[in-house]
Parts: structure tokens; sequence; C-alpha cells
């Protein structure tokens, strides 16, 4: 959460991911719905963060390093990593737009903590000469250093240095080309599975705003046909008391008494279906909303079996992509193969020179 001496810098509502700590491919929500993420600055230890908080607890808390990169993934979605909480943060964005303004923010933000660390350096300098005399008085003590013993024991140390090096950097090659190889194929599941979670989203929403829709109408339809169907009653009470009333020719004043409250009560029944025939406007409204809003919905199933067939496509691209994986790594278990012979080989040339050193 945001101390008081904190400022706030910039704010915007996104769905929040988290990298699944245990297999580091799939996204795992941190947030019901969207929610706001902010950039803060803390003048106190001059530093940057950005912070989301879901109901009472921090989703978000990460202090932006000049190391940092937001990266766009996909049209709506970006993330970046945090090795201080040893997680992947990733957004869903509303909008294009919305996502360019926050990577336009992130870039500002990181490029002012490079700056304020470069500022604290030089405080830190300025606050201790020691450092800046001692660097001087190094220099000139390497000006005036002895050539280093490569050159005084002859060409065969120098093969056995060279061999050391070829060595190391035959390692190196070898991790990097590992973890290409480990890091190939999970960025394209990651977009698709966050637009699959965005769009089951919205399609609960639209399910849920239907139902709603559909009970009020029904519950307006039983309301009226209930109140017609006593107003036709009270009609044919009023002509059969109408009828007895003529037969009568006015001479029973309790009928006529009667007739009259029934014809009051009948006009206060009219003026009811009346009212519920401007709600009934109202309920045909609310249907012409349910039929907009299930040719949205039909929109967007039809969407999301576009989206399917992509997923498809991807996952036949990326079984094809994990075939062509396999068999670079075949060819690269063979390059390793070559690689570590010819480390041998270096070890025992090396074994040899020292040999011969020692002789």
């Amino acid at each position: 959460m945001p101390s008081m001496g904190e400022q706030p810098l910039f704010s915007a509502k996104a769905h929040v991911f988290q990298i699944d700590p245990a297999t580091k491919r799939n996204w795992l929500p941190a947030s019901k719905h969207a929610v706001s993420v902010s950039f803060f600055y803390d003048a106190n230890r001059n530093a940057y963060r950005i912070i989301s908080v879901g109901g009472t607890k921090a989703i978000i808390n990460s202090t932006i390093t000049p190391n940092m990169t937001f990266t766009k993934t996909s049209h709506k979605f970006g993330q970046w990593a945090d090795s201080r909480a040893n997680t992947v943060y990733g957004l869903g964005f509303s909008t294009e737009q919305q996502l360019q303004q926050f990577s336009d923010q992130f870039k500002e933000v990181r490029e002012a903590a490079r700056l304020a660390r470069e500022k604290s350096q030089e405080r830190f300098e300025l606050t201790n000469p020691a450092l800046n005399i001692a660097a001087p008085q190094e220099l000139s003590e390497d000006r005036h250093s002895p050539p280093p013993l490569l050159t005084v024991n002859g060409p065969c140390e120098d093969k056995l240095i060279r061999s050391r090096s070829a060595e190391v950097e035959l390692t190196t090659e070898k991790e990097s080309i590992k973890k290409m190889l480990s890091e190939g194929s999970v960025s394209c599941e990651l977009h698709m599975e966050a637009e699959l979670f965005t769009l089951q989203d919205s399609n609960a929403k639209l399910v849920s705003a239907l139902q709603e829709a559909e009970s009020s109408g029904q519950m307006w339809k039983k309301q009226l046909a209930e109140y017609q169907e006593e107003t036709d009653r009270l009609r044919e009470q009023v002509a059969e008391l109408e009828a007895q009333s003529v037969a009568s020719a006015g001479s029973d004043p309790e009928l006529s008494q009667s007739v009259e409250t029934l014809e009051d009560l009948l006009r206060t029944k009219d003026q009811e279906i009346q009212s519920l025939q401007c709600k009934k406007t109202d309920a045909s409204d609310l249907e012409q909303e349910k039929e907009e809003a299930m040719q949205r919905l039909q929109e967007l199933e039809q969407q999301n079996a576009v989206l399917e067939e992509r997923v498809k496509s991807a996952e036949t691209d990326l079984a094809a992509s994990q075939e062509e994986r396999q068999q670079t790594e075949g060819e690269v278990q063979q390059a390793i193969e070559v690689l570590d012979l010819k480390i041998l080989d270096l070890n025992s040339l090396r074994q040899s020179l020292s040999k011969l050193i020692d002789k």
C-alpha cells in the first residue's frame, strides 16, 4: 500500500495476472475484475513503485529499477519481470490506447529511476573523496607495474591461457543455446490464455445482464395478465349488476350503490392497466435491449469460435515448433558433444602444456 510520503503519478484500470510460480508458463489471475494500477513516487527514498490493491490486499508492489522492461505481448496485454518479487506481472487492458499510455509512463518512470540512481551515486562519490583520490594512484601504479608473467614465461604460458579462455567461451555459448531453446514457445501460450480469460469475463457479465432483463420482463408480463383478468371479471360483474338494476327499475338502492362501487373499482383498475401499459412499453424496451444483447452474444460467440480456431492453429504451430525444437535440440546436442570433445582436447592440451612448463 502507498505510504503518506508517496505521490501518485499515473493510474489505469486493468486485469492483473501473475506468472504461475510452479510452471513459469501459465498466467494466474490476481484480480476478479479490472482494478486500478498506479505509479507512485517516494520522495523520502527517491524511488518509484507500481502499486495495485485488490480489496484489502496489495496484489502489485513492484519497485521500478533501470533494468526493468515493459513488453507489449499483444495489442491489449503487457508484462514485466520483477526480480525482487521473483515473479512476472501481466496486465490486460480494455483498449490498445490504455496499454500504450501505461507503456509510455513505464518508460518515463524507468528513466527517472535511472537518473535518480546516477544522482545518488554522484552524491556518494562527493561525500567519499577518498574513493576519488585512490583512483589516480592505482592508475599510476598500473603504469609502473611490471609486465604480466605471460611475456616472461614465453609462448607456452600464452597458449595455456588462450586454451582456458576458449574453454570458458565454449561453456558460455553452450549455456546460452540451452536457455534460448527453453524459452522458445512460451509467449504464444501466454497471449492466448490472457485473451481467452478477458473474453470469458465479458461473456459472463453479458449473460448475467440478459438473465436480469428476461426475469424483469416476465414479471411485468405476469402482473399485466393478472390485472387484465381481474378487470374482465369486474366488467362482467358490472354488466350483471346493470342488468339486474334495469330489471328492478331502480327499486333497490343497495343494488345501485353496489353498482357505483363496482364502477369506481373498475375505473381504478383501468388506471392501473394504463400504468402497466406504460410499464409494458419499458418492458418492450427491455425486450429490445435483450435482443440486442443476444445479438452481441452471438457476435462474441462467433469471435470466440474464431479465437478457438486461432488457438487450435497456435497449438498446431506450437506442436510443429516443438518438433522443430526437438530436431534442433538433437543438432545442438551433437554440437555440444563436439564441443565437449574439443574441451577435452583443450584440457589434455592444457595438461601437456602444464607439464612442459613444469619441466
